[in-house]
Order: structure tokens, then C-alpha cells, then sequence
């Protein structure tokens, strides 16, 4: 269990729940936030056989044993700073869908940057 508590403490910082800042060239900063749910179970088993026999140093009954976690990061939202905060909420797997339907927009918005024009294309 140590051993395993160890290498989840390697992988998950405060950064993985409030992740690194990204600014865009509007200005505005978004700050993904996620979920960090962690689980562990260990057990174990002594076991009679037909042949029970005691071996030196060992116990009468054979033993079987183990263990186990698991973590699992979930994205939440994402703080959007630029004249105000908003929260901009992940509610299960709506985050694909959202991209997708916003593609054109996003599109048309790189487009607009490239070409140098300073038309403003609203997000909905």
C-alpha cells in the first residue's frame, strides 16, 4: 500500500485539480478544473487443504493476499477570467459535443486572426 500511495502522490499535485493557465490573445485566461477520486482495497485469504501440514517458519494454513488502487481524473470545467470569472461547466460527456458544435465558430475566429481583421464572433 505504501508503495502504491507513493506513485499517486507523484502523478496527482495541485495542478492536476486546478490545472495551468492558458491565456489566449483576447486576453482572457481559462483554467481547466478537475475531479480527482482515488480508490484502494487490499485483502487476503487463509485457506484449509486436504493436506495440512505445517512447514518450518510458516504458518499451518497457506495465505493468499493483495492489493490495489486506482485514480481517476475527471474533467469538471473551466474558469473563464477576462472582464469577469465564469465557470463553464463539463456535465458528463456534453465537453465532445460542445467542441464539435463550436468547431465553425472556432474556425471562423482563427480564420478572422489570421486575415488580420478585428471582427469579434461571439461563442454561444
Amino acid at each position: 500500500m505504501n508503495t502504491a500511495m507513493e506513485s499517486i502522490k507523484q502523478m496527482i499535485d495541485v495542478n492536476t485539480v486546478v490545472g495551468d493557465a492558458v491565456e489566449t490573445k483576447t486576453g482572457a485566461l481559462i483554467i481547466p478544473i478537475s475531479q480527482v477520486s482515488c480508490g484502494f482495497a487490499a485483502g487476503g485469504g487463509e485457506y484449509e487443504t486436504a493436506t495440512t501440514t505445517q512447514v518450518q517458519g510458516e504458518g499451518y494454513l497457506p495465505f493468499g493476499g493483495g492489493s490495489g488502487a486506482g485514480v481517476s481524473v475527471k474533467p469538471v470545467g473551466f474558469l473563464v477570467v477576462k472582464d469577469d470569472v465564469r465557470l463553464l461547466t463539463v456535465k458528463g460527456n456534453q465537453l465532445a459535443e460542445r467542441v464539435v458544435d463550436l468547431t465553425p465558430q472556432i474556425l471562423e475566429k482563427i480564420e478572422a486572426l489570421m486575415k488580420g481583421r478585428q471582427k469579434e464572433v461571439p461563442l454561444s
